[in-house]
């Protein structure tokens, strides 16, 4: 969010945007693909039917409105209202399965005992190095495109999302290790759906502007990845290690396409 929202404010939509698409696209192929490999995914189909659903509607919808490769402020802020409703729907989901049985309660017999000033602090410190973080990966990004002669579509599409994908693959791995396949993808659901709607949106209400012509092949291959995610997730209940690998073989399209 806070690297989009600087390119934004910068004037470098391409960048901002480009790390939106990229970083989706990295997420449903690189990070299931390699935490496939490593151990088969298994998923829950009411996961798959309705967060993977929404997920897929909501990279649909902002495809749509990208596709004429301009973002007003006006279809930013239509992304924006709609991350409220997703989280709004997202809280009733997790809400009716603990009723229905089908989720854990969060037990408050625990009473925390530590101190909340050091973890205000920690988390100030956090926020302040990730915003010299972002600044620096925007600067680092542009100066790269300007050096190299190459379009800010192309930085941010591949070279900046892979970046600011790092994170989700990371968990993914640990997660993988621990046998707790149920984080990895709801994980990159979780990420996708607030990229896609919440990180485009801010963008776009900062710095409205005109995309490259490259996203309109990028964003057609990010629901394609999509939509074969969710059909490997859906059939037999898991993604195997060769749907992992046909997985990676579409982050490399994707890079082919982004050129």
């Amino acid at each position: 969010m806070l690297v989009s929202a600087l390119a934004a404010g910068r004037g470098e939509i391409d960048l901002a945007l480009g790390n939106v698409v990229g970083s989706n696209t990295a997420n449903l192929t690189l990070v299931l693909g390699s935490t496939a490999l490593v151990t088969p995914i298994v998923s829950r189909l009411r996961t798959v039917r309705r967060e993977g659903a929404l997920m897929l509607v909501s990279m649909t919808a902002f495809c749509l409105l990208l596709w004429n490769l301009e973002l007003s402020r006006v279809e930013s802020g239509g992304l924006l209202v709609a991350m409220i409703v997703a989280v709004v729907m997202l809280i009733l989901w997790t809400r009716g399965d603990r009723r229905a049985g089908r989720a854990p309660r969060v037990g408050d017999e625990e009473e925390w005992k530590g101190s909340i000033r050091p973890e205000v602090w920690f988390g100030v410190g956090a926020l302040a190095f990730t915003l010299l973080g972002a600044d620096l990966l925007v600067r680092g990004a542009s100066g790269l495109a300007d050096d190299l002669g190459i379009s800010s579509a192309f930085v941010g599409l591949v070279i900046v999302s892979i970046g600011t994908s790092l994170p989700e693959l990371a968990t993914a791995l640990a997660a993988a290790r621990r046998g707790q396949t149920d984080l990895v993808l709801g994980n990159v659901l979780g990420s996708n759906l607030f990229n896609t709607l919440a990180v485009a949106g801010i963008a776009g209400v900062i710095g409205p502007g005109l995309a490259d012509e490259t996203f309109h092949n990028a964003m057609v291959v990010m629901v394609i990845a999509g939509a074969v995610a969710g059909f490997f997730a859906f059939t037999g209940r898991r993604i195997d290690r060769w749907e992992g690998a046909m997985l990676l073989v579409l982050f490399l399209a994707f890079v082919t396409v982004s050129v």
